[in-house]
């Protein structure tokens, strides 16, 4: 696992990575900075209380719940916008690191749009359900399982439907369910890291492609 996130990282900051880089990210961006808006747009055109005071009470308290909505948002957002751009990183990968292997296939638009959705979906529903559990001692460790979980599951199978059926992808993740588990603590410690998590979709992406890759020749 070192030595596959070693190289996803020197993958992800490399000259060819930066342009899908830029445009996950303007993407993201983009799209928080709307709903940001248009919620903080609501949130001041309203008057729920008779006193000035309490108005702005309710203001103030609106603004951090809006900044801590976003930060929660960031990464199923990225993961959204990412899933458009993850054949295009996974097969600048295989070329560079794997040439002598098949390329794999491309997901169809269609597929790779409504599964970045349904992954970014989920991770943000799991995450606002665990978060009342970080006032616990062991929140943060339910969180980062829960991540590694969904993290390490979706980015294996996404690659791996890139090589065989879908229901194929999910047989071999369940036969390596311990070791795409473990793979998949990388990016969820990865994605608490503020700025950091910004990169985690496309690191996880490169990062899955030397999972599979290993995973699939010692199976062979």
């Amino acid at each position: 696992m070192i030595s596959a996130a070693l190289k996803a990282l020197s993958d992800v900051l490399s000259p060819p990575f930066r342009a899908v880089l830029w445009k996950s990210l303007g993407l993201t961006v983009l799209l928080l900075a709307g709903l940001w808006i248009v919620l903080e747009v609501v949130i001041s055109g309203l008057a729920l209380a008779p006193w000035e005071w309490a108005n702005t009470l309710i203001t103030v308290a609106a603004g951090l719940g809006l900044f801590a909505l976003a930060v929660l948002m960031i990464s199923p957002v990225t993961a959204i916008f990412a899933g458009l751009f993850l054949d295009g990183i996974a097969a600048m990968v295989e070329v560079k690191h794997y040439p002598m292997d098949r390329t794999g296939q491309d997901l169809p638009f269609r597929q790779a749009l409504f599964t970045g959705i349904q992954f970014g979906l989920l991770v943000l529903a799991i995450n606002i359900l665990l978060l009342p559990v970080v006032f616990l001692g062991v929140g943060i460790f339910a969180i980062i399982l829960a991540n590694a979980y969904l993290l390490g599951r979706e980015y294996f199978e996404m690659i791996a439907m890139r090589h065989m059926p879908p229901p194929e992808a999910k047989q071999l993740r369940l036969e390596n369910s311990p070791r795409v588990l473990a793979a998949g603590f990388v990016p969820a410690l990865l994605a608490l890291v503020p700025i950091v998590n910004l990169l985690v979709p496309l690191f996880a992406t490169a990062y899955m492609v030397h999972i599979y890759k290993q995973i699939s020749a010692r199976s062979r």
